[in-house]
């Protein structure tokens, strides 16, 4: 039987959200017995919860936002994706913004601040979700998809396609431990094409990203130093195991062709119905 796991101690950090720039700080808190995941925005008067589940989800325009109870929060997918792989089912996180912020434009900040509040089992067993068949959602007739099989471990294979010489084909393939994921996956950071930053930039995206947080390349090649010689596509892997933690906890091998966040958390979305009929 596995039990439930949660935060041993508060933890927090500050910093600017990647696409508001805004200045943000976020605490990290042991939550109660099946509480899930809950974002409590303190900013606001009626310090809103936002539960994350793949129901609240509202919009994927290059980050993934949750909305309820009036309040929304975004560029959710990096902590998520912490919480995911440290396998954390319960915890409350209190933040004063809209996004939390970028940190190194990665997971393993918030990874490495998990293990320093350290994991709690609970007295309550997991409702660990096991899937009974294959899903998957396809996007540009076929040419886009991501789909989760019934696997007994945790499992992601990616192929991520660029059109762009630079970047061409890159393809990872990782089982999910949690030291594989902070040695191989947490580290990746998010990319941006330079042609594209000024275009986000008029549309409100991306006002706290700068090289310290975001890989950047343009036709001539890449402005700053890769921590990996494809970490597009292990970013891309952290992508996918934050947006499939709003489906629940559940074992599984993720198989997606230059999937995105719209896609992910479709399939999130039908895991999440899917399971609880």
């Amino acid at each position: 039987m596995q039990r439930q796991r949660t935060l041993g101690n508060k933890v927090s950090c500050h910093g600017i959200g990647l696409h508001s720039g805004k200045e943000v700080r976020l605490e990290l808190k042991p939550a109660e017995v099946d509480s899930g995941i809950v974002f409590l925005r303190a900013d606001l008067p009626a310090r809103p919860k936002i539960h994350a589940n793949a129901a609240n989800v509202t919009a994927t325009l290059r980050a993934t936002t949750l909305e309820e109870n009036g309040a929304k929060v975004f560029t959710i997918e990096h902590l998520m994706s912490a919480l995911n792989a440290a396998r954390i089912d319960n915890c409350e996180i209190e933040i004063s913004a809209e996004e939390p912020p970028v940190l190194n434009g990665n997971a393993i900040d918030f990874f490495n601040m998990i293990q320093a509040a350290g994991v709690v089992e609970q007295d309550k067993a997991r409702q660990i979700i096991q899937l009974e068949k294959i899903y998957r959602v396809d996007g540009e007739e076929g040419k886009r998809f991501v789909m989760a099989l019934p696997y007994d471990g945790f499992r992601v294979s990616f192929v991520s396609i660029n059109p762009h010489p630079l970047i061409g084909i890159q393809y990872a393939d990782f089982e999910i431990t949690e030291d594989v994921y902070a040695a191989e996956i947490a580290p990746a950071r998010t990319i941006a094409y330079e042609k594209e930053i000024d275009a986000l930039r008029e549309m409100g995206l991306g006002l706290g990203g700068t090289l310290e947080n975001v890989i950047v390349y343009n036709d001539a090649g890449w402005l700053n130093d890769l921590k990996y010689p494809d970490e597009l596509v292990r970013h891309k892997i952290l992508d996918v195991i934050g947006d499939l933690r709003l489906a629940g906890i559940f074992n599984c091998h993720i198989v997606a062709a230059a999937s995105g966040h719209a896609l992910n958390t479709r399939l999130a979305k039908e895991i999440y119905q899917g399971t609880r009929n």
